[in-house]
């Protein structure tokens, strides 16, 4: 009993490592989209502040509008190079959790597999083809999970028009 209450305390383990992984994870892309935000927005602040010392000095009506016309496309073009930059971080993120959750599932799936074995070692039941059984249920649940991320991550690519990436191993 004592084993089994071991095993369960270590598979717990391995599970808050896991969640805390991800977490830190979460955290570390979670700065990288706020860098990303308030340097879009003190560049447009600069750009800004610039457009309007010129636009003051125009000396035509027509010059302020055609400054004030590029002024606003400039602007555009950084706030959607902004959102270019989350939906990549984005990605990234969704893969590297998809892969995480995916490995843990694996490992997840083998230590469960394990301690019934190590259950049903001493009785004098057969276990061979339940054990099968289950190896073989989280084996196709782990292949679908990770059908499932491949497929959203190359959904939310071809959406945000980067192609999809292959997470870190």
């Amino acid at each position: 009993m004592a084993s089994n209450q071991e095993a369960l305390g270590a598979l717990q383990k391995k599970n808050l490592d896991a969640a805390m992984e991800l977490a830190q994870l979460s955290i570390e892309n979670s700065q990288r989209i706020l860098e990303l935000q308030m340097q879009a927005a003190r560049d447009i602040f600069e750009s800004g502040v610039s457009s309007a010392r010129a636009v003051a000095q125009a000396s035509t009506p027509q010059e302020a509008l055609q400054l004030r016309s590029r002024y606003a496309q400039e602007t555009t073009e950084k706030m959607l190079a902004c959102s270019r930059g989350i939906a990549q971080v984005a990605t990234e993120l969704q893969i590297e959790m998809g892969r995480l959750v995916s490995q843990q599932f694996a490992e997840s799936g083998s230590d469960v597999i394990a301690s019934m074995q190590g259950m049903f070692k001493n009785t004098p039941l057969s276990n061979d083809a339940a054990t099968k059984a289950l190896q073989d249920s989280f084996d196709t649940a782990r292949r679908t999970l990770e059908q499932v991320v491949q497929a959203s991550s190359a959904a939310f690519g071809a959406a945000t028009g980067q192609g999809a990436r292959k997470p870190r191993k």
